[in-house]
Order: structure tokens, then C-alpha cells, then sequence
């Protein structure tokens, strides 16, 4: 009698096509003439963008600009009333949720866990969408390499909910940065850090482009977006202002009008990155 191994009497799963890296510069997802309302509010409305490999992008605006909302569009989370949004070259609509999370990563506002997990089991959820690829065999080092990057390592073995705020943003910066996928989308990752872990966070972005990474980053942090992103969108109203340079995209005219704050940009001393600062009168 022919011997059969329980493995074999299970269903075959499909196998999945890996990603390939993509080439610097290349665009790995868009949004096209893309509005989204919300009730019978328009939150954003014919909004077009390209993320590209190998770059920091800012999203910055006033609160309820529509930051967030487009960043949840491009991770496929949120889906556009019109228009489209494309990753890696295919509808995001279109991708079945495994492949679509081989692709990108996304970390939202709000890191809240249910149930108790240690610090490191949360990291190694990332590694949840390569289970069955041959890059499972990944999952140890890339989630030891994203507890170092974030400086998580020393509180791996405690609870998830019994971290400050702080500390569990780190975490979960490390989860989405264990996931080792194309595109990153981070809502306000500096939110709760203090100014060493902002300038930690952000330095980690930079390394992640550096590598050929897709990185789009909700800031309020004018002074950060200008030290660390490569392009900044300005969003207003639900539509980008302006989408560029830092260097050509802060000026104080258009930034008076969109935060309806009358502001200066000067130039830093040493590096010449543009500083924005409230006006102030004298006291």
C-alpha cells in the first residue's frame, strides 16, 4: 500500500508572486483625479500624486486637510468615490489582500492591541505575509533588525499595553519595518516621541529610501519634514497646494495661507534646510 502523507491530502495553496525591488526613482503607487467624501462632507477632492522608490515623502496640511485620508487611500485601506489609485502598477482595488501585503506596510495613528503580547511577538506580525514564501526564512533576522533600528530590544519580553505611548509607537514602527516591503506608509509616527526618538524614527525613514524604499510620512512637524523628506505635498482643503522640494515648497506666502498663520522661513545656519516659525510680536 502506497503511503500518503497528511500534507499531501490538503489543498494546494496558490503560490504567490514575490515582488521584485523596485528600480530608484521608479513610481510604485499613485493616486489619479482621486475625491473621497465622507457623509456629505468632500474630504478630498481631485487629488493626484506619485510615490516613488528611493524617497521620503511628506504629507503636511492644517488638521482635517485630508493627510490621512490620502494616505489611507494609497495604502488601499480607503476606497476613492473617483478617481483611481494604482500600486505597483495594478488598481490597489484589484491586488487580493496577501499579495497587496507583500507590497506595503502601513502603520496607522493608533497602535491598540486587545490581548497582552509581548513587545516582540507584536514586532514579528509583520513577518505574518511571507508565511509559505521561501522569505519566511527571514522572519527571525528582519524582526532582530527592526527591534535594533527602533531601540525596542530592551522591553521585548513585556506586554504590549503596558508600554508607554512612546514606546509603543516604536513598537510598532518595528512591526511595519519587519514586514521588509516596498512601500511604507506611517500616519504621524513622531506624534508621541520625544525630540531623540523623532530625529531616531525619521533617520530610520531616510535608511529605508536609502535602500530603495517607498517612504510616505504624515508629518506636522514642519522643521522635520524639511530636514528629512526628499518631496513634501501640502495639502488644504482637501486638495495639495503645492508638491515639491522643501527648499521650493516652503514659502512663507504659501504657508500663511494654508495654515492661516502668518509664518517665517529662514534658512539653517549650517545646513540651509528651511526653518518655519510662527510670526510673533514683540513682547
Amino acid at each position: 500500500m502506497t503511503s500518503v502523507r497528511f500534507r499531501d491530502l490538503l489543498p494546494r495553496r496558490r503560490a504567490r508572486a514575490l515582488p521584485s525591488p523596485a528600480a530608484p526613482g521608479e513610481r510604485v503607487a499613485e493616486a489619479v483625479g482621486m475625491r473621497i467624501e465622507r457623509g456629505r462632507r468632500t474630504v478630498l477632492d481631485g487629488v493626484g500624486i506619485e510615490v516613488r522608490a528611493g524617497e521620503v515623502l511628506a504629507l503636511v496640511g492644517p488638521n482635517g486637510a485630508g493627510k490621512s485620508t490620502l494616505l489611507a487611500a494609497l495604502a488601499a485601506d480607503l476606497a476613492p468615490d473617483a478617481g483611481e489609485v494604482r500600486i505597483g502598477g495594478r488598481a490597489a482595488g484589484d491586488w487580493p489582500a496577501g499579495e497587496l501585503a507583500l507590497r506595503r506596510a502601513v502603520l496607522p495613528q493608533d497602535a491598540a492591541l486587545s490581548f497582552p503580547f509581548p513587545a516582540a511577538e507584536v514586532v514579528r506580525m509583520g513577518r505574518a505575509p511571507w508565511a509559505g514564501t521561501e522569505r519566511a526564512a527571514e522572519d527571525e533576522e528582519a524582526v532582530a533588525e527592526a527591534m535594533a533600528a527602533t531601540e525596542t530590544g530592551a522591553f521585548a519580553a513585556r506586554p504590549f499595553s503596558a508600554l508607554s505611548g512612546g514606546e509603543r509607537a516604536r513598537v510598532a514602527l518595528a512591526r511595519v519595518l519587519a514586514q521588509r516591503v516596498g512601500l511604507l506608509l506611517l500616519d504621524e509616527p513622531t506624534a508621541a516621541l520625544d525630540l531623540r526618538h523623532q530625529e531616531l524614527v525619521l533617520g530610520v525613514c531616510r535608511e529605508r529610501a536609502a535602500a530603495g524604499d517607498a517612504v510616505v510620512v504624515v508629518l506636522h512637524d514642519l522643521g522635520l519634514a524639511a530636514a528629512h523628506a526628499d518631496r513634501v505635498a501640502v495639502l488644504d482643503g482637501g486638495r495639495i497646494a503645492a508638491d515639491g522640494p522643501p527648499s521650493e515648497v516652503f514659502g512663507e506666502d504659501l504657508l500663511s495661507r494654508v495654515y492661516r498663520q502668518p509664518v517665517e522661513v529662514i534658512p539653517h545656519p549650517r545646513t540651509g534646510v528651511p526653518l518655519v516659525v510662527p510670526t510673533r510680536t514683540d513682547r
